[in-house]
């Protein structure tokens, strides 16, 4: 017999749908004291649960380590094996648990109980529960309906504990103002990496910046750019304060329209106005620019403008696999 199965998964769907609107509403000052508790933490962020809540916990501390908070995951069978040892005074433990009465909960809330410089933080569904009742701040998931037959598949359930764990992590970064370059730090390699560089991290510096005076020919400039081979020069003044810049590409337009080109001087032919940016500009951001623009290099600045302290160029971005 035929099924119909996208019908089957928008009905899933739905019902996952309905389970997050239940979390909605049920987030309120008990959230609030659970993120505070967590930003406050001198010790160590440590999640733990059972099947697939531990799952979740663990994809939950591994999303705070993300993102600059000390966290980690410890299997909780494992801790009636040695492993409360990696738990100890000034952590925050945060339990997850659907019915909150997992047998292998039980002792990390007991080792809890005995340390009371540890916080233990319940989050389950069951309000009678042992986790619930024996939790120093605890969150109260809303009942839903799983979304398989006969209501015992966790679905609904572990979807509401995954979203419950991302607005943890996104409420502590908003109070601690994490910004994108703060997140760069702990992913620096991979394709995550790469979008994250900044220009400062590839561009040219020093002696590698094709400078250029702008008073002198364009005889000199062509030793320049047969030298450096980067497609542009740099124009600077007496004063070394930047003045302007001109690329291969400008040459070739202007030796269509002159016929001694050499005793041409830069700055009657240079552009004045060269395209800048911040030196923690992200590379990619820089890559658009300078695509919308139609050029190949950009000028990097600190502080001054007339005081360059790089040059980017759409080759050097390109060859950090970043598009």
């Amino acid at each position: 017999m035929n099924k119909n199965f996208s019908l089957i998964g928008k009905e899933v769907i739905n019902k996952e749908i309905d389970a997050l609107k239940k979390l909605k509403k049920s987030i309120n000052k008990e959230f609030d004291r659970i993120v505070n508790c967590i930003l406050k933490c001198k010790g160590k962020v440590i999640f733990s649960g059972v099947g697939k809540s531990g799952i979740i916990s663990n994809k939950i501390s591994s999303t705070l380590s993300s993102l600059g908070v000390s966290s980690f995951y410890v299997d909780a069978g494992s801790c009636s094996h040695g492993d409360l040892g990696m738990i100890s005074s000034n952590d925050v433990v945060v339990l997850i648990s659907h019915s909150g009465e997992s047998t292998e909960l039980k002792n990390i809330v007991q080792y809890t109980k005995r340390n009371r410089n540890i916080t233990l933080i319940g989050v389950t569904s069951k309000k009678n529960s042992l986790l619930y009742k024996s939790s120093d701040l605890k969150f109260l998931l809303p009942t839903v309906v799983e979304a398989g037959p006969g209501n015992y598949i966790p679905t609904s359930s572990t979807t509401i504990q995954l979203c419950f764990g991302d607005a943890l992590a996104i409420s502590t970064i908003k109070r601690r103002n994490f910004s994108k370059y703060d997140f760069k730090k702990f992913h620096p390699s991979g394709s995550l990496g790469a979008k994250l560089k900044t220009v400062d991290e590839l561009m040219y510096r020093g002696n590698d910046i094709p400078y250029i005076n702008e008073n002198s020919n364009i005889k000199m400039a062509l030793k320049i750019f047969n030298k450096k081979n980067l497609g542009v020069l740099i124009a600077k003044n007496k004063k070394n304060n930047i003045t302007g810049i001109i690329s291969d590409g400008d040459l070739k337009r202007i030796s269509y329209k002159t016929d001694n080109i050499k005793k041409l001087i830069i700055k009657k032919v240079m552009n004045k106005s060269p395209v800048m940016v911040r030196q923690n500009t992200l590379a990619a951001e820089a890559l658009s620019i300078m695509n919308s623009k139609k050029i190949t290099a950009l000028c990097v600045f600190k502080n001054k403008k007339n005081k360059i302290s790089g040059l980017i160029t759409m080759h050097k971005i390109l060859n950090a696999n970043i598009s």
